[in-house]
């Protein structure tokens, strides 16, 4: 289904290609290393259990993806678009630690969102394992961010995350001289990348299929 469909033709639809919320959680993984298979290390550390909320919301004009830039005095990931999420406490599921921390960021409150299911997980370097939870979102929220963790909250039209035409491959240098390669979905004043650009790329792979961008 094309992603400039209705939203309310779009919903159920995704909803069928995702995993169910209450099932097994995929074996298989995407992660930070997908295009450096050469940067893994020889001794990974263990993966942390992290999760991350992807709300779509039903916007009249179509769906659009909700997502933030980080606050400028955090010490990782200074101001980097990233979807609302964090490490899971203990003995809270990837759906609980995707809607805690998407209230606690941004003050998105949970009954204005339904949970629609899993997406393929996601490793990052810094040693997290996200879950990607995707749940769509209802208009008429009011959000409350947390400026020590938010600078600002935006959404980016679905349609454009998932248009190949905009999933550009690009490189940087690392300190040490050799050459990362990672996406980026740059948007407006808003440069997507990394694991955020990875997770809407593992999205994308999820509804239309491998194809190479």
């Amino acid at each position: 289904m094309s992603p400039d469909a209705p939203a309310d033709q779009l919903r159920p639809w995704i909803t069928s290609r995702l995993d169910p919320p209450d099932g097994a959680h995929p074996t298989d993984i995407h992660s930070d290393y997908d295009m450096n298979p050469h940067a893994r290390p020889g001794q990974p550390l263990p993966l942390r259990p992290a999760a991350v909320l992807a709300p779509l919301v039903m916007r009249e004009t179509g769906l659009t993806v909700l997502l933030t830039r980080r606050a400028d005095t955090l010490r990782q990931h200074t101001g980097q678009i990233a979807f609302p999420g964090g490490r899971c406490d203990p003995g809270e599921t990837f759906i609980e630690t995707a809607l805690r921390e998407a209230e606690e960021e941004i003050g998105l409150d949970r009954s204005f969102v339904e949970v629609a299911g899993l997406l393929t997980p996601y490793e990052t370097v810094t040693s997290y394992r996200v879950i990607p939870v995707v749940a769509f979102g209802r208009p008429g929220f009011t959000l409350t961010l947390s400026k020590a963790e938010v600078a600002e909250a935006f959404e980016a039209p679905f349609d454009f995350l998932m248009n190949t035409a905009n999933h550009q491959r690009q490189s940087r240098e690392t300190p040490g001289g050799e050459r990362r390669y990672f996406y980026a979905m740059p948007y407006e004043d808003y440069y997507i990348w990394g694991a955020t650009a990875g997770m809407l790329r593992g999205l994308y792979q999820r509804l239309y299929g491998d194809a190479v961008a």
